[in-house]
């Protein structure tokens, strides 16, 4: 017996784009021999359609063209992942397709919601297993989080699977693909079963899938894992109901997981939102840097332009290290000077401002210019501005309503500045495109005299761990003062991570490549007093 796995990358609401995909994804299997295919999780409409499925002509889009696949398949059995409504209950199913038929459809048991899912809000729990015969072997079918816990996989066993197979839309952050394996290896030692894990793959919104779908054996053995990141079809052959050994792709390293997340993101948003290119501000610091590497990477340097706004606290370091880099990566680059239009601003505001001393609020007026000339560019020429601030600065505020968080894109959204350094060095191992200086001078958001970040923030190992540790990990700030960080860091990390909710609520979408990233997340009031 030979099955298919189809690792597609699959676009929320575009059913009959995705319809096409499995069609193909069933003629080329066919092709290599393969009498069975599995498909991800709802690839039949893309991975999560949230309130798309409480509208019923989504539903009955579905329902259609769920019947055209069966119209147009080859011989071949397919399962494919939908949303079915039965009655006024919506289900996350999964239908086995055969002969121009629906064979038999399963209902997703174990609904999360949790973290980035919300699967209670739209669908009813299955309690029923689905086994069918395929070859005259017994096939139970499951759904990504049915398999997170023990019993689904118990109930097909018992039901008669002789080995099961798992439609997923499972979303990647650091080290998933570790942890499926673990709990994976879980049910196989529950139930004896070999099993074929097929996962999605691609961007959509603050969410990546990395595919990585792989099958074990029923010892628990890798046997099959497909490339991380990447749209393919593989063909499993099973002999005496075990898996053949074949090809495992070797997991990424962190750095390279991430910034392959970072790229499918990025390239998924702008080409799925049909937008020409980015548009982006490059300030000679590691952040911009970062972000236009993964940019070009993403979308070639034709479809990417930067923008170099100096003004008078600019060192010319920055302007040359960008103006190289842009060069080194054949990126179109603009020089906009700010310093007149900053001295207009200033002047306008003179009798307002008379007696004032300089703090942040011309820093801002700095920042805000510069958001003003970049959307001004995204207007004219339809390029989205990505914006470059990391999520160490988006955690304490330490970025510009309307300047450098204005924009379409939030690239670095999640990632901390801890592993941004890294990441610079990753992608300058792989051919060198970021001038080192940038990574070795001292960070500053060049918006005053000799300005540096620390002045305003404590190092940044200390700040990203303190934001794990509150973010991510729920943390109170007596267990983070345990763990031996200073009071006074921690107080004022802590205080200022509460008192910008409001930013945080107006920044752009982003890549989550944390467990708890700034979007679906993180659900935290804006008006709230935490004296505890």
């Amino acid at each position: 017996m030979i099955v298919a796995i189809a690792q597609i990358n699959c676009m929320v609401g575009d059913i009959a784009g995705n319809v096409e995909k499995i069609i193909a994804s069933a003629v080329q299997a066919k092709a290599q021999g393969a009498t069975l295919l599995v498909t991800p999780e709802l690839s039949l409409c893309g991975y999560p359609p949230e309130d798309l499925l409480l509208r019923a002509d989504f539903l009955q889009a579905c329902d259609a063209a769920l019947q055209k696949i069966c119209a147009s398949l080859p011989d071949i059995t397919v399962i494919v992942g939908h949303p079915q409504r039965v009655g006024e209950a919506c289900y996350n199913a999964a239908s086995v397709l055969q002969a121009g038929k629906i064979l038999a459809c399963y209902h997703k048991q174990a609904l999360p919601n949790h973290s980035v899912f919300d699967e209670k809000r739209y669908f009813k729990a299955g309690h029923e297993a689905l086994v069918f015969e395929h070859q005259s072997h017994k096939i139970g079918v499951l759904i990504c989080a049915d398999v997170w816990e023990p019993q689904p996989a118990l109930l097909a066993k018992a039901a008669g699977a002789e080995m099961l197979v798992i439609l997923n839309a499972s979303p990647f952050h650091m080290e998933k693909q570790s942890t499926r394996l673990d709990i994976l290896r879980e049910r196989v030692a529950d139930t004896q079963l070999p099993i074929i894990y097929t996962n999605m793959v691609g961007g959509q919104d603050e969410l990546v899938f990395d595919g990585g779908s792989f099958v074990l054996d029923a010892e628990g053995n890798l046997t099959h894992q497909l490339p991380a990141f990447e749209s393919t079809l593989a063909s499993v052959e099973f002999a005496k109901l075990q898996p053949v050994p074949s090809v495992i792709t070797p997991h990424l390293t962190i750095e390279a997981s991430v910034y392959q997340a970072l790229k499918v993101g990025l390239a998924d948003y702008v080409h799925k939102n049909n937008f020409p290119g980015v548009v982006l501000g490059l300030s000679g610091g590691v952040d911009s840097a970062l972000t236009l590497a993964i940019a070009v990477d993403a979308l070639g340097a034709e479809n990417v332009q930067a923008v170099l706004m100096a003004s008078e606290f600019t060192a010319s370091m920055s302007v040359d290290d960008a103006i190289e880099m842009a060069s080194t990566l054949g990126v179109k680059y603009s020089l906009m000077p700010i310093s007149s239009l900053f001295e207009s601003f200033q002047h306008a505001l003179a009798t307002e401002f008379k007696g004032l001393p300089f703090d942040t609020t011309e820093e801002n007026l700095q920042a805000r210019i510069r958001g003003m000339l970049l959307m001004a560019l995204s207007n004219k020429f339809g390029s989205i501005v990505v914006t470059t601030g990391n999520k160490s600065e988006m955690a304490v505020g330490y970025c510009t309503l309307y300047g450098d968080m204005a924009g379409g894109f939030a690239l670095l959204k999640d990632v901390p500045k801890t592993l941004v350094y890294q990441l610079c060095d990753y992608r300058n191992q792989l051919s060198q495109v970021i001038p080192q200086r940038i990574i070795t001078r001292p960070p500053s958001a060049e918006l005053r005299a000799d300005q540096t970040d620390q002045d305003s923030l404590p190092p940044y190992e200390v700040l990203d761990a303190i934001v794990e540790a509150y973010v991510e990990n729920d943390l109170g700030r007596a267990d983070i003062i345990a763990m031996g960080f200073k009071v006074a860091d921690v107080n004022r990390v802590v205080s200022l991570i509460d008192r910008n909710e409001y930013k945080r609520r107006q920044s752009p979408v982003g890549v989550r490549i944390t467990h708890k990233g700034f979007g679906k997340d993180r659900r935290y009031p804006i008006t709230v007093k935490l004296d505890f």
